[in-house]
């Protein structure tokens, strides 16, 4: 055929397929880097969540028994109130017959708010020195704290052992934890308590350096004069008994909140208050008890009788949690952490200047029992609702990933034993040589011509393989080349090979499935085998392939594609796939009758069943799987003949590899949109429709790109949980892949040397075709349309033979 040669001058106008084609390969880039951000975003959200739970850089180490010789002996017999004024150390002690009630390792969304209910009942406020990821994954926990009055403190953001850490670990534990205070109540603290800490007199070698470095920081440290042991589960008595001071003394009380059941510590709480105020004790907060301290008017704190903490202004008297900071612990050290305050809470250089201007103003008023905190400002507060956020996005994510997690351990496992049990019988049943219905047959032996259909384009690196092996058939066939446009001369050595029975019909570019209609309209045979232009046959696969039509009811029959270039690592790979993958889930559609796919390598059709859907549809790019379908929803049965081989060349690089299974994936894809109404079809259009369909998007769509996870989880397992039991668990999933490949060669009689490339499989090849398979999703949400793309081939099979 002699094309139109354009009018000189003239630029002619860009083709259907070229303007597609352009408008594809402008798409692509952006939808692969979305693919990637998708695996970005979830490495990212498996990260943090595992850092909130201890399980990231997570140090279990506990210092104890260290010596103290370098602590001043004024600190160690000191009370349990330490800050720093100008570099240098000093410790209160809690006034007398008043209760500083101090809860730690909180919030829970148990616990915390048991216990805030039991303060309010008593008319009482607590300080609360909270772990940071805790805050930033129960923001509504500390919210409702704050809001009711109740003081918060800094109890790192991971509980860890400062005294074993450097500055930088410290200052991100204290960060941390102020953005997620900010981010939950929008405010942020000066109170702090270290992890493992307690009484004042522990204080050692290798913490004073750190509580050093905190009160210059504008901290202020609270230790402990009673701990009441509540989470050694003791009983309620005991807890109340140890909880009480001796001799009348003001004390800060340690209990908990969170670290498990603490229904001990709700009930004993109540008991403990209602004895306490009866001795006349008053309770306040950290702030409140070192606003008395330091001459408050009107000191805070409460007996049975009194109400709610007194609002003093601002500064006036009161050093809430810079207690005993003079001017120089404010703005310079304070400065330096979230929350923008400037100064201490009441230090002395704000103290006469702010008195007389705030005397006025109400908004400056502030809760003596809740000076140890500031309303949270411009970046901290933006940077903390940040954290708040994606936490919750963590927390919404990580559960949803494990319940896909079970879901894909069962749809694999599930899969595999489909697959061993029905292609066992699928195998017992078609090899059948004796027994109960005898030699299995499809009927009598099919002897009549049938047309064998290549549609090539630029294939000359292959098409003198493929037509040899088809001039060794030993069925009759008449063989039709389709041209497709080539510019490489295939057409020319089509011809010039001089095979009998070899028509070579060439036409303008436009693409696979024209190529493969023009064939089919010129066959002269009822019989039509259609296969890929760099396929190479077996002698009798022709032969073994038409036999199933001698059932009047099947329409179409999918041969046994094999890798003929194996012998590299990515050959190696797509062979296992091929075997395993592609034959074995055959033989389990054969069986269920939901065949969805012929392959475009090795298949046949009855020509006027071809007709009577269509032919082969442009709509898709999986022209094969468009139209098995759509044999199905005719009513036509769709067989698989493992004894048909024929041998393909398989992509030979990545990027190759990347681009065919892509256009597969995408295509399959498409084909299940445009086929989506056999779901509510009856008869056999709705037999596919509510049984191959779900099938094919469980086993080919779903569990594949949710697969990764299993290798994804074992790493992250591997790396922060638990290395053995993470590695056993990996090595046993792959076990059952290995029994299932193994399986599948048995099969194929194929050599099982191959299968020593199956661990590198499920770690570099999967995860390439989980992008692959994100990639096509993102393309078939954006409605993106792809040009039928050409691989490049090097013409490496040969005959069947020479294949090892």
């Amino acid at each position: 055929m002699t094309s139109t040669t354009p009018s000189r001058g003239r630029r002619r106008a860009p083709t259907k397929m070229e303007r597609a084609a352009g408008k594809a390969a402008a798409l692509q880039k952006p939808r692969v880097i979305l693919a990637l951000l998708l695996l970005l975003g979830l490495t990212s959200v498996m990260l943090l969540d595992g850092y909130l739970r201890s399980e990231i850089g997570n140090d279990a180490r506990v210092r104890d028994g260290a010596a103290y010789d370098k602590v001043p002996q004024k600190i160690l017999d000191g009370g349990p109130l330490l800050t720093f004024t100008g570099g240098a150390a000093k410790t209160q002690s809690v006034p007398k017959k008043t209760i500083v009630l101090t809860f730690d390792d909180g919030p829970t969304p148990t616990w915390t708010p048991q216990i805030l209910k039991v303060l309010d009942d008593n008319d009482i406020e607590a300080t609360f020195f909270m772990v940071g990821s805790m805050v930033s994954r129960y923001p509504g926990v500390v919210k409702d704290l704050v809001d009711q009055g109740n003081e918060v403190g800094i109890h790192t953001f991971t509980h860890v052992d400062l005294s074993y850490q450097g500055t930088g670990r410290l200052q991100r534990e204290l960060k941390q934890t102020q953005l997620a205070l900010a981010g939950a109540a929008g405010i942020t603290t000066t109170l702090f308590r270290a992890p493992y800490s307690s009484e004042i007199n522990a204080v050692d070698n290798y913490s004073w350096p750190v509580y050093k470095e905190i009160g210059n920081l504008g901290y202020t440290s609270v230790f402990v004069d009673t701990d009441s042991d509540d989470w050694k589960k003791p009983g309620v008595s005991k807890i109340v008994q140890w909880a009480t001071p001796k001799d009348n003394e003001g004390a800060v009380v340690l209990m908990h909140d969170a670290g498990g059941d603490r229904s001990e510590t709700v009930k004993a709480l109540d008991t403990y208050i209602k004895k306490m105020k009866a001795k006349g004790y008053s309770f306040t907060t950290v702030s409140g008890a070192m606003a008395k301290l330091n001459g408050a008017p009107n000191g805070a704190g409460r007996t049975g009788a009194t109400g709610s903490g007194q609002a003093v202004e601002a500064g006036v008297g009161q050093t809430g949690a810079g207690a005993g900071a003079s001017a120089g612990a404010g703005a310079g050290a304070l400065g330096e952490q979230p929350g923008g305050a400037q100064s201490a809470p009441g230090s002395g250089s704000t103290n006469s200047s702010s008195s007389n201007s705030s005397s006025s103003n109400s908004s400056n008023k502030v809760n003596v029992e809740q000076s140890g905190q500031q309303k949270a400002t411009g970046s901290t507060l933006y940077e903390g609702k940040a954290l708040v956020y994606a936490v919750a996005v963590a927390e919404w994510v990580l559960p949803l990933l494990s319940w896909l997690l079970l879901v894909v351990g069962v749809s694999v496992m599930g899969r595999f034993g489909m697959m061993l049990i029905l292609a066992r019988r699928h195998y017992r049943q078609r090899n059948r040589k004796r027994g109960k219905g005898g030699k299995f047959s499809w009927g009598p032996t099919v002897t009549r011509p049938v047309t064998v259909i290549v549609p090539a384009y630029n294939e000359k690196e292959c098409i003198a393989n493929t037509l040899h092996s088809l001039a060794q058939s030993t069925h009759p066939i008449e063989i039709i080349v389709v041209d497709d446009g080539s510019t490489d001369g295939t057409k020319e050595i089509a011809e010039s090979l001089g095979l009998p029975n070899v028509r070579v019909i060439r036409q303008e570019n436009a693409g696979k499935p024209a190529a493969l209609n023009n064939g089919v309209r010129n066959a002269s045979y009822d019989i039509v085998v259609m296969m890929d232009g760099d396929t190479v046959f077996e002698p009798d696969a022709v032969h073994q392939l038409v036999q199933p039509f001698a059932d009047p009811g099947i329409g179409a029959v999918a041969g046994n594609a094999k890798v003929g270039n194996r012998n590299t690592v990515i050959g190696a790979w797509q062979h296992i796939e091929y075997v395993m993958g592609f034959n074995l889930d055959r033989r389990m559609y054969d069986l269920l009758r939901c065949m969805p796919t012929i392959p475009g390598a090795i298949g046949a059709f009855r020509r006027d069943a071809v007709l009577e859907v269509g032919g082969m549809s442009e709509d898709t790019l999986a022209e094969d799987t468009d139209i098995t379908i759509a044999m199905h929803r005719a009513g036509w049965r769709v067989v698989y003949q493992e004894h048909a081989r024929a041998w393909t060349e398989a992509p030979s690089s990545l990027k190759q590899l990347w681009s065919q299974r892509y256009r597969w994936s995408y295509g399959t894809m498409q084909a299940l949109w445009k086929h989506r109404k056999s779901l509510t079809d009856k008869g056999p259009s709705g037999r596919f429709g509510r049984i191959g369909m779900p099938l094919v998007v469980i086993f080919q769509i779903i569990t594949p790109v949710l697969a990764p996870l299993i290798d994804v989880f074992t790493v992250y397992s591997m790396i922060f949980v638990d290395f053995w039991a993470s590695l056993l668990a990996w090595l046993a999933v792959l076990v059952v892949q290995l029994v299932c490949a193994a399986y599948a060669f048995r099969l194929d009689r194929e050599k099982y040397r191959y299968l020593a490339m199956l661990p590198l499989q499920q770690l570099a090849y999967r995860q390439m075709m989980y992008l692959v398979l994100i990639h096509s999703s993102v393309t078939a949400l954006t409605g993106g349309r792809l040009r039928w793309q050409k691989l490049k081939r090097t013409g490496e099979v040969g005959t069947p033979a020479g294949v090892s």
